[in-house]
């Protein structure tokens, strides 16, 4: 590595932490039970809407009462989202006048939105008009992000909380995360992309010519977008010359803005932030990896606020960068090294030249492979997904660091409030073992943690873990899951690893090489995404009304504290093992044989 590189990383974690305590600061007084400025100042918006829709936001809830709002909710968006892509031909604002999506490809999209995964198995300038994408993708964006940090605030509240019945109000969490948080920060977000260069607005597609015309390589498909191949296995191709270049248009900067703050990640167009109308410059790079942890560091922070006791919200923070960092250099660091394979090309000034220059493959040359690796970094400790590089084009170890913190749980910040209540399911895991050393009962802030506590706990650390394993299984067994695979072998197998691991994590990035929009993939990666989201916010919902319900339990002389470096350190471990005996196998058929293969 450079000393470049040392300073990107250096310079976007100072600028990060500098930010934690004033957004934390203000998001613990959105959500505080009694009212400040910042909710007064919303007080006639909020109230307004409370009345329109119904809600009465003095009213708390039980937690099966509010996992049931929760789920409704989603389901509702979900269905709304199918419908819109069904229908978008017969719908004002399709300028391109595309056709209705796929039906297995409208209800992935449809899951994938609505449980913050935005994984895209579609083109959004080449199938998506600018209503479904503004109406449907955007407005799930928002409602998705503020479902995760709703869950949050009400799993907060079962540790603040003493012998209480309730766990808030579903409907108030939602208007408060959308009203004072998602939208006012996509705002100034999408004010900064725009003046960077990312377009926003309702124009038709502009063709331009071509100074110098090129002739383009198709790959055919079959019907349901597999590759076709000839006798020996090489893929079939057909050549055409192009004359003229189509540049997409569309309100591209408000959906961007809410992708990254979101941690949702779906891209406006499908090269995602690598696209230059997305992500055209490296201040606007910059912004969009700060955007990705603003919230979820921030949420560390409003915890600790919370839950009366700053100490323990920068703990689980401390948790997150112990893990996140050393992995971001390693991926930096990966792709600094570049192609192992390189290596035996020998000493002569071509080869150092080569050696020297790093991976630079499918990588943007205005972002470089330090602010490549950091994002891609980024992107993967978080459930976000956005990418301004080709992850398929990694180098083996390179590949291994995204994979990796996905398989973590999406826990090292993760998304917007569905990171950090993970994160506290391996905190009850942590404190529960720690008992066990000590043959104490355990506590965590004040709560017993018992078995219902424990089984609900290991429900949300094991249910993406089972995904995950299980997922990789059926698709490399069946001829449907393999036969997208354009690079065979190891590096094959960590494409369909990865996409699994992905969805299963609803992170939403895609290694790349895989033809997954496909009847099969699009039902297993639905799924997947499915179930990784709602039961899993369920389980954590369970675990709030439990702990809610439980008396405040003074610490004593045997009281593991839960704030000290002792406790960062059994959290870390925790996660590091559960993540390393589950995929450690997998990964070692995929990018870690890659590696060995590449290097001799």
């Amino acid at each position: 590595m450079t000393t470049n590189d040392f300073i990107q990383i250096a310079v976007f974690l100072v600028v990060l932490l500098l930010l934690i305590k004033p957004v934390g600061s203000y998001m613990a007084q959105v959500f505080a039970d009694q009212p400040n400025r910042v909710t007064r100042f919303g007080a006639p918006v909020e109230r307004l809407l409370y009345r329109l829709s119904g809600i009465r936001a003095e009213e708390d809830m039980g937690w099966r009462r509010y996992a049931i709002a929760m789920l409704v909710f989603n389901m509702v968006g979900l269905l709304a989202v199918y419908l819109l892509q069904r229908v978008q031909p017969w719908l004002p604002l399709n300028s391109q006048h595309f056709a209705a999506v796929t039906p297995d490809s409208a209800i992935n999209t449809a899951i994938s939105f609505a449980s913050n995964t935005n994984w895209q198995g579609y083109g959004g300038e080449s199938s998506m008009s600018y209503l479904t994408q503004m109406l449907g993708l955007a407005v799930q964006n928002f409602l998705s992000a503020a479902t995760g940090i709703a869950v949050l605030v009400a799993v907060v509240r079962g540790f603040s909380r003493r012998s209480s019945l309730s766990i808030g109000n579903f409907w108030v969490d939602m208007t408060r995360s959308t009203l004072y948080i998602l939208l006012p920060f996509s705002l100034i977000l999408s004010l900064l992309l725009v003046s960077q260069g990312v377009v926003q607005n309702l124009k038709p597609y502009v063709d331009v010519p071509l100074t110098q015309h090129i002739t383009q390589v198709e790959q055919l498909k079959d019907a349901d977008g597999n590759p076709l191949k000839d006798a020996k296995g090489n893929p079939l191709t057909k050549e055409s010359p192009a004359t003229v270049q189509t540049l997409p248009m569309g309100p591209a900067a408000s959906q961007i803005a809410i992708k990254q703050l979101g941690t949702n990640g779906g891209g406006f167009f499908n090269a995602n932030s690598a696209h230059p109308f997305e992500n055209p410059t490296p201040f606007a790079n910059f912004l969009e990896m700060l955007a990705i942890f603003l919230i979820p560091g921030g949420l560390c922070y409003t915890f600790g606020v919370l839950v009366g006791d700053r100490r323990q919200g920068w703990a689980i923070l401390a948790t997150m960068l112990l893990i996140f960092v050393p992995l971001a250099i390693g991926a930096v660091a990966a792709e600094q090294a570049g192609n192992p394979a390189l290596h035996g090309l020998g000493v002569d000034q071509k080869a150092s030249t080569l050696q020297s220059g790093g991976n630079m493959e499918g990588k943007e040359t205005r972002f470089g492979i330090a602010a490549s690796g950091l994002f891609t970094a980024i992107t993967t400790a978080a459930s976000c997904g956005a990418v301004n590089n080709a992850h398929d084009s990694l180098t083996p170890l390179g590949g291994l660091v995204p994979m990796w913190l996905m398989q973590l749980g999406e826990v090292i910040f993760g998304g917007v409030g569905s990171g950090l209540y993970g994160m506290l399911a391996f905190a009850v895991v942590a404190v529960f073992i720690a008992g066990l050393m000590v043959g104490r009962t355990p506590e965590y802030l004040g709560k017993k943690i018992e078995a219902h506590e424990m089984k609900m706990a290991s429900l949300a650390v094991l249910i993406p873990c089972a995904l995950v394993v299980v997922g990789t299984a059926i698709a490399v067994m069946a001829p449907a899951g393999v036969a997208g695979v354009s690079n065979p072998g190891a590096h094959g197998f960590s494409e369909i690893l990865y996409a699994v691991t992905s969805a299963s994590n609803n992170n939403g990035s895609a290694f790349g090489g895989l033809s997954a929009n496909t009847p099969f993939w699009n039902v297993l990666t639905g799924l997947c995404m499915f179930i990784a989201r709602f039961p899993l916010a369920i389980a954590m919902l369970a675990l709030a009304g439990s702990l809610a319900a439980k008396r405040h339990v003074p610490p004593s002389a045997g009281t593991l504290p839960t704030h000290t470096p002792l406790f960062v350190t059994l959290l870390a471990c925790v996660v590091i093992v559960v993540g390393a005996l589950t995929f450690l196998p997998a990964l070692a058929l995929g990018p870690i044989a890659e590696f060995l293969m590449s290097a001799h």
